[in-house]
């Protein structure tokens, strides 16, 4: 039986678990991204704005993909619900962002790396992005984590004798009658937190971060591979307005980007670099 309090009363408020991932996913990927900069002796005043940056496409990328993909009606039904954790329907009333999509996380922040990497440091995108790649496999955990909190995207039903299935009684009202159903969200978490030990093996003990881009292309296949799998066990997420071949909204979502991440790992051969060009511009 999964049936947790939402979060920590302080008296004022509530600390819902699921802010606090988030807070623990940006925390911890700022310590780790510090530690990465340190490694590469290049200058900290660039992680401020990488911070800055990837906060923002992460928060607004993940809110537009959720409602782009699962959810469009807002548009007309809550237009400012979309930009903003309230919800205007017979009042306005604060509810947080209840809808994030991992695929417009993605898109926004190859988008916001980009200007980062063109204007700020003014390294090749790869380089931030096979960094960053160590970082969000890590952050991505601590968000499946928050969902696990909600009991959200919870999992299909389950075998009752099976040793992963679970009771979600706060989904009753949305799934009907509490059924044991596998929990998906922990599933994903223990794959993005094997990814992320991966990456870092292979960027600490090899050198394939002077290979710019291989390190982003495998962590674009495995991350979206194991979003692949596990969507055979998921719960769909809202309505799936894309489905091919009886494959789901997500899984149809996370082909491109596993294709893209071989050919990035292919095409990566082209941007190897010295370990004296690794540490510019400073």
């Amino acid at each position: 039986m999964w049936d947790p309090s939402k979060g920590i009363n302080i008296g004022i408020f509530t600390l819902h678990f699921y802010s606090l991932m988030f807070v623990f996913a940006f925390g911890f990927g700022y310590i780790l991204m510090t530690r990465i900069f340190k490694i590469d002796n290049i200058n900290l005043k660039y992680l401020e704005p990488l911070f800055t940056w990837t906060l923002i496409g992460t928060i607004l990328g993940a809110r537009l993909g959720h409602v782009i993909f699962y959810q469009p009606e807002l548009f007309k039904e809550d237009f400012w619900s979309v930009f903003l954790p309230i919800s205007t329907k017979n009042g306005i009333k604060f509810t947080g962002f209840s809808g994030l999509a991992s695929h417009g996380a993605t898109i926004a922040l190859i988008l916001t790396t980009l200007y980062y990497s063109y204007k700020i440091i003014k390294k090749n995108p790869f380089w931030v992005y096979d960094r960053l790649g160590i970082v969000v496999a890590l952050g991505g955990a601590f968000v499946r984590m928050g969902n696990f909190f909600n009991s959200e995207i919870v999992g299909k039903p389950a075998d009752p004798n099976s040793p992963f299935a679970l009771l979600f009684p706060q989904q009753s009202s949305e799934y009907g009658l509490t059924v044991p159903r596998y929990p998906s969200q922990l599933f994903e978490a223990v794959g993005y937190v094997a990814l992320f030990i991966l990456l870092w093996i292979l960027y600490r003990k090899t050198n394939k971060k002077y290979q710019q881009g291989w390190l982003f292309g495998l962590f674009f296949i495995i991350l979206w591979a194991i979003r692949f799998f596990v969507e055979f066990l998921k719960e769909p997420q809202g309505d799936e307005f894309i489905q091919i071949g009886g494959l789901n909204t997500g899984q149809v979502l996370s082909i491109p980007f596993m294709i893209a991440g071989f050919i990035i790992m292919i095409v990566s051969k082209k941007f190897k670099i010295t370990e004296a060009e690794n540490e510019k511009p400073e």
